[in-house]
């Protein structure tokens, strides 16, 4: 068993770790399929090679060859730690500086198996977001960030640790980007062959920018894996587990007619689910369901996302690398199958809404029946919750919001519960405006349920929804709440990528930007870089998360509280920036709601001065000029 003095050790190499290959009895990520040619396999191998001084390179050759070959990427698992990998305690880091040890809890949080979807493979979640390529980049990382200084900031291109590079101290600690791929070459395909051979990566959201928190960030990427839903059912998250339809029913039917809080979760595919309950309306008459949405990850539909009815579980595996264009062709009708069974039901009266995953841009393109006659190419028969519910929210500046309490006591999480709480009842004295009490009231009643209810998997964490002012408030009361010892170690801040002003995705978070810019990715981009400049600890800069590779540009922060005078400013006037960046730009595009919230800023905040747009108020002059 490794120490963490080992893991910082630098890559074992005298002697070489045993081939132990991959262990058996845990979930592995399905097997890729890149397609390539026997140059690129041959570069594959090269690459992987060139982390290894060369004394070892014929012995490593033959190993990396088969895991080429067998599973579509080489992930070294020669090299996957025998360590207990979780998030240890920040003081047990031997690192030089606590913001490098706060980075080493976060990246081990992310590939703790209780976390993690597939941890041998380094995969955080969504079937393919990745916290590294392979393992000797998880053993670099550890070791630079053992030897950094607060003059140093790490450079991660892809996964892939470029180096410890001189920086003032005011700098970012490191850089993230993921999948900066040119434009014209951000396709599924491209992305298969460049990830197989090891130079670019798919980070997701979290995964890659090593601020993922469990399943209070999102119980992502619904699958008919029974792993996955007996790791849910232990941790607390889903009540009751069953592989009966009929039972299915029966649970529904009692929970609806005695009004009965129910969690089930259904091992089995979630189309013959879906075609059951149109059976049950056309033959009851009964609709059993109000509400229905879908979370498989159809960002990544024909490799793991997304498994076809008219397969097992260990059939869609199989025929998934074995003939990939006919595992197409079943997932395409799969979602139409889907499709047909969602529009019977939501013609009877079910709400139906796309959760920004990808699912129905994934349906159109099966040619499933989602069209919005009239509408734009981002609208569809159904909305996305961004544009029926997100969408105002974000315009008010609030988003997902997110601590974690590095010490590893949970005491210091309940510590921090308390400090939001008050920081909110404390807001809500001083007087809002409507619409943003009620979300303080929601936020505050999380909190306290949230509490209750051991959410907690992996790192002391927790998250909520709350406005610049609010996030701002909260992190200056945590931070002097670690000046004064109530809270016995540093503090990473954070928030879900899919936030006000971190993500360029017109399928989700940018869904209900209607002057035309929805496909435009400044607003991310501007907010990486202003983060780095604004004292966060780290940033990241992905391509795809959510929707998927090539669809999405979109980035997080990192920033450590340490209790001092120093972070406490670099809070306020960073994470001020992480969201009014957002709001001005949903301000300009013609939201309401974003023109008060800025607006509002502007009058609280003297140096801030956005650029306000004028409304057309007469149409017709539109007409009018265009065609005199």
């Amino acid at each position: 068993m490794s120490s963490l003095e080992e893991i910082c050790g630098g890559l074992p190499l005298q002697p070489l770790p045993g081939n132990r290959g991959r262990t058996k009895g845990v979930p592995h990520a399905p097997v890729r399929t890149p397609n390539l040619t026997a140059q690129e396999e041959k570069l594959a191998l090269q690459n992987a090679l060139r982390y290894f001084p060369p004394e070892v390179h014929k012995e490593l050759a033959l190993e990396f060859a088969e895991e080429l070959k067998l599973y579509g990427h080489i992930y070294m698992y020669r090299f996957c730690p025998e360590i207990e990998m979780r998030a240890y305690p920040i003081e047990e880091y031997p690192c030089k500086i606590k913001s490098a040890a706060a980075i080493m809890h976060m990246i081990m949080n992310n590939l703790d198996p209780s976390v993690a979807q597939f941890p041998q493979e380094l995969v955080t979640y969504g079937g393919n977001g990745q916290v590294f390529s392979n393992w000797a980049q998880f053993w670099l990382v550890m070791h630079y960030l053992s030897e950094m200084t607060e003059e140093q900031t790490l450079v991660m291109y892809s996964g892939h640790p470029l180096g410890l590079f001189p920086s003032p101290r005011y700098a970012p600690r490191l850089i993230i980007t993921n999948g900066m791929v040119i434009p014209n070459y951000s396709s599924r395909d491209e992305y298969e062959k460049m990830f197989a051979m090891g130079v670019t990566m798919y980070g997701q959201m979290t995964a890659g920018s090593y601020c993922y928190i469990g399943p209070q960030g999102i119980v992502h990427g619904t699958v008919v894996d029974e792993a996955a839903l007996l790791k849910r059912y232990r941790q607390g998250w889903l009540m009751e587990i069953t592989d009966s339809l009929d039972h299915c029913i029966a649970r529904l039917r009692d929970a609806r007619e005695n009004k009965i809080t129910l969690s089930l979760g259904y091992h089995g595919n979630v189309v013959d689910l879906w075609e059951r309950l149109v059976y049950e309306l056309d033959t009851t008459g009964e609709q059993l369901v109000d509400l229905g949405s879908d979370q498989t990850s159809c960002h990544n539909p024909f490799s793991g996302g997304y498994y076809p009815v008219q397969l097992s579980f260990e059939e869609a595996n199989q025929l998934m690398s074995t003939n990939p264009g006919r595992f197409r062709t079943l997932v395409q009708e799969s979602l139409r199958r889907q499709v047909a069974a969602i529009n019977r039901l939501s013609d009877k009266g079910m709400f139906f809404w796309d959760y920004g995953n990808a699912f129905l841009l994934e349906a159109q393109r099966a040619g499933a029946d989602v069209e919005k006659r009239g509408a734009n190419k981002i609208e569809f028969r159904y909305p996305s919750y961004v544009q029926h519910i997100m969408g105002d929210i974000f315009s008010l500046g609030f988003g997902p919001f997110r601590w974690v309490c590095t010490s590893g006591d949970p005491q210091d999480l309940a510590t921090t519960d308390l400090i939001a709480t008050s920081v909110l009842q404390d807001a809500i004295h001083q007087g809002v405006s409507a619409s943003v009490k009620q979300q303080y009231h929601d936020n505050i009643h999380w909190i306290q349920e949230a509490g209750k209810h051991s959410l907690v998997v992996g790192s002391q964490a927790r998250i909520l929804y709350s406005d610049q002012k609010g996030r701002v408030a909260i992190a200056v009361a945590i931070n002097r709440a670690i000046a004064e010892k109530r809270i016995k170690a540093p503090v990473v801040l954070s928030r879900d990528h899919h936030d006000v002003s971190g993500t360029d995705s017109p399928y989700r978070e940018t869904s209900n930007i209607y002057d035309g810019s929805a496909f435009c990715a400044d607003m991310a981009v501007q907010n990486f870089v202003g983060d780095a400049v604004r004292g966060a600890t780290w940033v990241s800069l992905h391509n795809g998360g959510g929707v998927g590779w090539g669809e999405v540009i979109n980035g997080g922060f990192g920033l450590v509280l340490d209790g001092s005078g120093e972070a406490e400013e670099q809070a306020k006037i960073m994470l001020s920036w992480d969201v009014s960046n957002g709001v001005a730009r949903r301000c300009w595009s013609g939201n309401s709601h974003a023109y008060e919230t800025i607006c509002q800023a502007m009058e609280e905040t003297g140096k801030l001065k956005v650029t306000l747009p004028h409304t057309v108020v007469d149409e017709s002059i539109l007409e009018q000029a265009l065609h005199r």
